[in-house]
């Protein structure tokens, strides 16, 4: 987990946030049910500000309090203490590049969701400067670096595999990963145009997925009735 009393109040972090939640917001938007649920530090419970879900939970291993946008409880990231088909929505904020079991996580998203739930996830990408960048700083243990960054094609390929139907995924902050803040709102013409000229150097990308319902096909039987009486007549023994 990213602290949320450090990186994230840093220039470079403030701008990855703002632009982050461009995306992630209009997203929950158009997501209904009852409940929703983030995985990540507690600072992304504004995501779900203009969600129609009102009840918002935040879980963390070590952390318990209630804000405005929601409540955040202690508990196990891999072991969510929630019933099986019970959460409408889950957020995953940069949550998957922190534990030391990403794959459990996604299988109790998937076990937690109800059928054909929403799961948004947040990442950043290892195939940018931002990736090269956390390979050479992953020993100083600071974050984000510290963190084992997830390529989308790979996570696309986890969550096929979980079950999953992949609606969308949207990249976003072009920049490199310079903290001063006149740098950063200089190359802010690199939003606009990273896409079509720089496509692979995006920082982060959000996944929407939705949990898949498997279906049962009625199956007709591959034998065939036989209807007549196997014998006509009655042969008598003498």
């Amino acid at each position: 987990m990213i602290d949320n009393f450090g990186w994230w109040k840093t220039a470079l972090g403030t701008s990855f946030f703002e632009l982050e939640k461009k995306v992630v917001v209009p997203l929950c938007r158009h997501l209904f049910g009852y409940h929703a649920v983030l995985l990540g530090d507690p600072l992304f419970l504004s995501m779900f500000e203009e969600s129609p879900i009102s009840h918002r939970v935040c879980l963390q291993p070590k952390i318990s309090f209630v804000t405005e946008h929601g409540s955040a409880l202690s508990a196990r990231q891999d072991k969510l203490p929630i019933i099986a088909d019970g959460v409408d929505l889950i957020y995953l904020a940069h949550c998957l590049e922190f534990v030391k079991n990403p794959h459990e996580v996604l299988r109790e998203t998937y076990r937690t969701l109800v059928p054909e739930g929403h799961l948004v996830i947040s990442c950043f990408n290892p195939w940018s400067l931002w990736g090269v960048l956390g390979r050479m700083l992953r020993w100083t243990n600071n974050a984000p670096w510290s963190g084992t960054f997830i390529s989308s094609l790979r996570l696309k390929d986890w969550l096929n595999l979980l079950g999953f139907d992949v609606i969308s995924c949207s990249p976003f902050f072009f920049r490199p990963p310079i903290n001063h803040e006149g740098f950063l709102q200089s190359l802010s013409g690199l939003e606009k145009w990273g896409p079509f000229c720089w496509p692979f150097g995006r920082a982060g990308y959000v996944i929407l997925a939705k949990k898949r319902v498997m279906t049962l096909t009625p199956m007709k039987p591959s034998f065939r009735v036989i209807t007549e009486p196997l014998a006509t007549e009655v042969i008598g023994v003498e």
